[in-house]
């Protein structure tokens, strides 16, 4: 459940001070009466977003949203439009500089299309336990819901940041998004098809 009680509020900036560029990042977004709902991010600037999806919020209304790669978002609709509706950021100036730094990474990453790409197939592995490792040595056991040659998205209790270098198995990567049950994984290469075979399958 998205919660309202936690927040912190800044001083909002004007929209115009801040560059839309064109996105497809999927989330959640909770309106005042704790209604949910999954949508679209299809625009978004350190200081707006563009939101499609099933719940209208009214002129004013105060939104929190929780987007894959950048994370918790919040602020007010400020306009209609069709299939959803335009929300002004309430942030901090530390907090759009750092929403500034996430999207012109994910542009010239190309990190949109990860890892839900299928540039290689995903399986389900058979035997779907496996260990996940932090570069400071913790350890947390997770199962994986599924893995291809690039990259893999496994159930898991604790959420490492987005970029967080981890080891999967053997097999270095990086997180590249997190969703409601786990995080999905970019390995830092390419494995071969042996290898997968030999490291989840049995």
């Amino acid at each position: 459940m998205l919660d309202f009680a936690d927040h912190q509020v800044g001083n909002d900036a004007p929209l115009g001070n801040f560059h839309s560029v064109n996105v497809n990042l999927q989330g959640r977004y909770m309106l005042e009466d704790r209604s949910e709902y999954p949508c679209t991010i299809i625009e978004m600037s350190p200081g707006s977003a563009l939101l499609c999806g099933e719940g209208a919020g009214r002129i004013g209304e105060r939104i929190i949203a929780y987007v894959d790669h950048v994370g918790r978002i919040e602020g007010t609709v400020v306009k209609q439009a069709a299939d959803g509706f335009f929300m002004s950021l309430t942030t901090s100036e530390r907090k759009k500089d750092k929403l500034a730094a996430q999207l012109t990474w994910l542009a010239n990453k190309h990190e949109l299309d990860l890892p839900e790409d299928r540039r290689h197939e995903r399986v389900a592995p058979r035997n779907p336990n496996n260990i996940l490792s932090l570069s400071d040595g913790r350890q947390y056991r997770c199962r994986l819901i599924d893995l291809s040659l690039s990259g893999a998205a496994i159930e898991i209790d604790v959420r490492p940041a987005l970029r967080t270098p981890v080891t999967l198995g053997t097999m270095r990567g990086t997180v590249v998004r997190h969703f409601e049950d786990g995080i999905a994984i970019e390995f830092a290469h390419v494995q071969q098809g042996s290898t997968l075979e030999r490291m989840f399958s049995e």
